[in-house]
């Protein structure tokens, strides 16, 4: 069974949310995990930078170290068969979806902990309003929900666009596609888990 954790993002502006999401994440894998860090929905450019960063974020509980892999789409495959858990990390929903047409989504990292951030938890909905394109899209649907990360938060407060409706951006996704489906609109750090 793989247990997927999606965290709404803006883990920075919650540590105490993003320590909690962590200690989920590595909850019953011992004192040294390995995790692939997949940063698809991130500009290649920035990939080593990124997960250097990552890797040295102290969110994980006292006692827990983990070992880390920088994911690379000509070995995820490999790669994820080498990991406890696969740490999808927020980005562009465009780019994210381009990559992952490439692999047999789910089944590729079945039984895993998959943990993911803002724009990935969004990828694994059914449907989702996404914050960077500020509209309701369609995600891979492994998870039978809808999904707004960031909810009620100043994300792209500096966005030129204006601050975003949080409450018109819930009553779009609620009127978009399976309305029979529960929204899940999680503020920064927050986090939801499923097993499947």
């Amino acid at each position: 069974m793989t247990k997927y954790i999606l965290n709404s993002g803006g883990i920075r502006n919650n540590i105490e949310g993003g320590k909690r999401f962590f200690t989920e994440c590595v909850k019953d894998l011992g004192n040294n995990p390995n995790i692939l860090i997949c940063l698809f929905a991130y500009p290649r450019e920035y990939w080593e930078e990124k997960f250097e960063e990552l890797k040295h974020d102290n969110l994980y509980p006292e006692g827990v170290s983990p070992a880390f892999d920088l994911a690379f789409p000509d070995k995820f495959v490999e790669q994820t068969k080498n990991s406890n858990i696969i740490y999808i990390y927020g980005g562009d929903d465009y780019l994210l979806q381009s990559w992952f047409k490439n692999f047999d989504i789910p089944n590729v990292w079945d039984n895993k902990v998959v943990a993911t951030n803002s724009a990935s938890s969004n990828f694994l909905s059914k449907h989702f309003w996404t914050c960077d394109w500020r509209k309701c899209m369609d995600g891979s649907g492994i998870l039978p929900i809808k999904f707004i990360p960031h909810y009620d938060s100043n994300f792209g407060n500096n966005d030129p666009r204006g601050l975003i409706d949080w409450t018109n951006a819930y009553k779009e996704l609620s009127e978009y596609g399976d309305k029979s489906l529960p929204v899940h609109a999680l503020k920064e750090g927050e986090y939801i888990v499923f097993e499947k």
